[in-house]
């Protein structure tokens, strides 16, 4: 089945290998849930749901009833987002060679990037899904003011120690806000060690910044992206002045152990 309609195009391979190189550039280097999290796939478009946890019975029973095991499963979201190029334009540059701007393109996959990351960190709670800092059962901190230099580090120590102590031992990441992650570009005071690389002997998977509130260290073993269909471009149709496209990806957070996860709950001194 052509889900991509890329036959009803008029034009050939080397354009769709150009307009799938730039989105799948322009989404890396958006993505950030990616860059800690383990992946799995793509298993292909038709993947829709995935099977999360052990089977367990749905209540306790008596000794005169029958038990009832009960699996749970979580839906994998499909994220679509159309774009458009100019007619003239493709016709320019497959026909004539001139250069063509993938703008559209980059817009588009920047948009998918961010609604992945969505899901990965907030997750959907009309959908049933939860994300790392909204997973039941997750260990929380509330940071204090990071503009206090040692403050970053005693919060960071504070969580991981609390991952190891509930049998968690690393290597630990380590998502935060822009205003978090920013902090960590000073010195301590007498030294040129900036606070991020001092941070990161603590986070050795990787200190990363984030579209998030707040901050959220976890274990490797809280769970992997999954993939249905990864990134990949469609032809809507054309109106005679644009051909209009498409870019669709399926993917969700399957949380293995929510107990891997610490979140640092901003205060308004943090955030600031």
């Amino acid at each position: 089945m052509d889900m991509l309609n890329r036959k009803l195009a008029p034009f050939g391979a080397d354009l769709w290998e150009t307009i799938d190189e730039a989105a799948t550039e322009a989404a890396a280097a958006m993505l950030t849930g990616r860059r800690f999290l383990e992946v799995e796939g793509p298993y292909g478009p038709g993947l829709t749901n995935i099977e999360v946890g052990n089977d367990g019975f749905c209540r306790q029973v008596g000794d005169d009833e029958a038990g009832a095991v009960v699996s749970r499963a979580v839906s994998i979201p499909m994220l679509r987002k159309r774009f458009r190029i100019s007619t003239r334009r493709l016709v320019a540059a497959t026909e004539y060679g001139q250069p063509l701007s993938l703008a559209p393109v980059e817009d588009a996959a920047e948009a998918m990037a961010r609604r992945e990351d969505e899901f990965v960190y907030y997750g959907n709670k009309d959908f049933g899904l939860e994300g790392l800092l909204t997973a039941t059962g997750r260990r929380t901190l509330t940071a204090g003011d990071w503009t206090q230099v040692d403050r970053a580090l005693e919060d960071v120590v504070k969580a991981v120690t609390l991952l190891d102590d509930g049998g968690f031992p690393g290597p630990y990441a380590m998502a935060l806000s822009p205003a978090l992650y920013n902090q960590l570009f000073r010195r301590y005071e007498g030294s040129d060690l900036l606070q991020l690389e001092h941070l990161k002997r603590v986070c050795t998977a990787g200190i990363f910044k984030a579209p998030i509130e707040g901050g959220v260290v976890v274990d490797e073993r809280v769970g992997p992206i999954i993939l249905g269909q990864d990134l990949m471009a469609g032809y809507v149709g054309t109106d005679g002045i644009h051909h209009e496209f498409f870019l669709t990806a399926s993917m969700v957070l399957r949380l293995d152990d929510p107990e891997a996860i610490c979140t640092l709950d901003a205060t308004p001194a943090t955030a600031a």
